[in-house]
């Protein structure tokens, strides 16, 4: 079909043919965000340019103006099944086919018709997800509750496309059990410099788990984008970031190169978090969606320990999970399983499904208990691994995971601060020194004149000094996604990724500023007012040391710079604190430049 000469027809001409057109589809890869596997293909219409339109939406237009709008959709997805049936992952991978909503009155002729055009190429319902667009207000039309009910029925995947821009996101929601929300490019422009954006994409990937959803992030062109989106909980994504549509067929990889780095990064720093998951999953028995009910009625009498069973797809993807408080009024009914096992009543394992978090088994555990808690209702955590389910997180579960996370953590903290120590401190700058697609900060603070004022005011007054200036890192970072970390004494870190120049360098004038006048307190009324005290110094001579202070050393990584000479890098930060401590103001500030 992708050889096809067109006719360059005005559109005018072909008004009346617009069903009849062939028409071409181009595929556009999603990859999974935390294995970097290609995951499935959305179906994009092609050739319209060649009928004397300018978009395809132009082209969908004229086909609903002219009453060809069923016909036009089926053109295109039997071309789009077709061609995805060749492909030898295709029945591990999901099609995902743009549905105009215009068509929710003929909706359930549009499914049946798919439906056979599936079973034609030895494919089944579930290796599709209908994409319900934005672009009109479909929720009132009285067919839209049956089309949805008949599309999950048949074991279809839904999903909202350009979440956040259209007439019904939210309501959608609210009425139909999504299992993918696309979130518009509009969101995701310059993300990794937008706080705005940043903050509404963190909202809106919580919001999206908790009703048991998977978050796809679209429109994704920059490694910047790619990484904030992963760093924020985004489960899939697409883009040119990852690769362009093609018609090619045969142009389509399972993987690409340019992932396999930033993909094997994140593993490398959740590894650990990894062995706690594995070991508290629970590996339940599965009910598939197109299991006879009365098996499931068997499974509870063989488990009776068990309230839940997660259920799956023929491709042993998680759909959500069947309790028994779904089917107890119909199970301890007299007539009720009879009524159930009926053919005439259809009511089968679909029917019954609650939705909860699906969570690839790489997700940092902090992140699984967030997920979790922000799902008031939820009764687990679905595990994947490669898109596959993996086992079952109960709230018990996550709770020994995060124990036992945070007992090894403790090992690794100051215990005058509770912040991260030496041993965090040099995995965060590792990983930063890797992670070249955003901007990244490592700043170095050290008080000066501390070694004076230890000696006059004591060790009990100096830690207060040092306890005093950590609850001022958490208040200033306290809205950022700062890594806080005490090395030992006066000298402490802070590792940031993806923020303004601008934004760090006021968090750094306010910190400083807010020490210099906080720890004023901690001196005595006549050093204060004298603005300094007398002390001997190294050598045993009186001198007179200014108030403390702490001077702040910050080296900023460009997007794109890497290190991995410890040497130079150990000399940069050395020369760059001494320029601090030099500096009338406290700071010193350089961009990284490896050698």
């Amino acid at each position: 079909m992708a050889n096809i000469e067109f006719l360059r027809t005005p559109a005018a001409d072909t008004s009346n043919t617009l069903g009849q057109q062939p028409f071409d589809n181009a595929f556009q890869p999603i990859v999974e965000m935390v294995s970097g596997r290609v995951y499935g293909y959305e179906s994009l219409l092609r050739g319209y340019e060649h009928l004397g339109f300018e978009t395809p939406l132009d082209l969908l237009d004229k086909a609903h103006h002219t009453n060809q709008l069923l016909q036009v959709e089926q053109a295109s997805f039997e071309n789009s099944v077709s061609r995805f049936a060749t492909r030898a992952s295709g029945l591990t991978q999901t099609l995902f086919l743009n549905f105009d909503t215009r068509l929710i009155a003929q909706g359930i002729l549009f499914l049946e018709r798919l439906t056979a055009c599936l079973a034609g190429h030895g494919l089944l319902p579930n290796a599709v997800c209908i994409e319900l667009t934005e672009r009109f207000d479909y929720l009132n039309n009285a067919a839209f509750t049956p089309f949805i009910q008949t599309l999950k029925a048949k074991g279809f995947k839904i999903a909202i496309d350009d979440f956040g821009t259209g007439f019904n996101g939210l309501r959608v929601l609210s009425h139909a059990s999504a299992d993918y929300v696309k979130i518009d490019r509009h969101f995701l422009q310059d993300v990794d410099h937008n706080p705005r954006n940043r903050q509404l994409l963190k909202q809106t990937v919580s919001m999206v788990h908790a009703l048991g959803a998977r978050a796809l992030a679209e429109g994704v062109e920059t490694e910047a984008e790619y990484t904030l989106c992963r760093q924020l909980g985004c489960d899939l994504v697409q883009g040119w970031f990852i690769a362009r549509p093609v018609q090619q067929v045969e142009e389509l990889p399972t993987a690409y190169r340019h992932l396999e780095a930033s993909t094997r990064r994140q593993a490398d720093t959740t590894s650990a978090d990894r062995v706690l998951i594995r070991k508290e999953a629970e590996p339940l028995p599965v009910v598939r969606e197109t299991d006879a009910i009365e098996g499931v009625f068997d499974l509870f009498r063989r488990h009776p320990k068990l309230h839940l069973f997660p259920v799956v797809s023929a491709q042993d993807e998680p759909r959500g999970i069947l309790h028994e408080n779904e089917l107890k009024d119909k199970i301890y009914h007299p007539f009720g399983r009879d009524l159930l096992k009926n053919k005439i009543y259809q009511r089968g394992v679909s029917h019954f499904i609650t939705p909860v978090p699906v969570v690839d088994i790489a997700t940092p555990a902090e992140q699984l208990l967030k997920i979790f808690a922000d799902t008031a209702t939820s009764h687990c955590l679905i595990l994947t691994e490669h898109g596959r389910y993996s086992g079952v997180l109960s709230a018990g579960s996550l709770l020994r995971i995060l124990h036992e996370k945070q007992l090894k953590s403790a090992q690794d903290q100051n215990p005058l601060t509770g912040l991260s120590g030496n041993r965090s401190i040099r995995q965060f700058v590792r990983d930063a020194a890797a992670t070249s697609s955003q901007i990244r900060y490592l700043c170095y603070g050290d008080f000066d004149n501390f070694k004076p004022f230890n000696d006059k005011y004591g060790f009990q007054t100096g830690d207060m000094a040092i306890m005093l200036y950590a609850r001022l890192l958490h208040h200033q970072f306290q809205d950022e996604d700062a890594f806080l970390g005490h090395v030992g004494g006066d000298d402490f870190f802070i590792g940031l990724n993806g923020l303004p120049h601008r934004v760090v360098q006021d968090h750094m004038e306010a910190l400083m500023t807010g020490f210099s006048n906080s720890v004023r307190e901690l001196y005595s009324d006549d050093d204060r007012n004298a603005g300094c005290i007398q002390c001997n110094d190294r050598f045993g001579n009186p001198q007179l040391f200014p108030l403390m202070r702490c001077s702040m050393a910050v080296l900023e990584l460009p997007a794109g710079t890497e290190f991995d000479d410890d040497n130079d890098f150990s000399a940069t930060i050395a020369r760059l604190k001494k320029r601090a401590k030099e500096s009338p103001f406290g700071l010193a500030w350089e961009q990284y430049a490896s050698s």
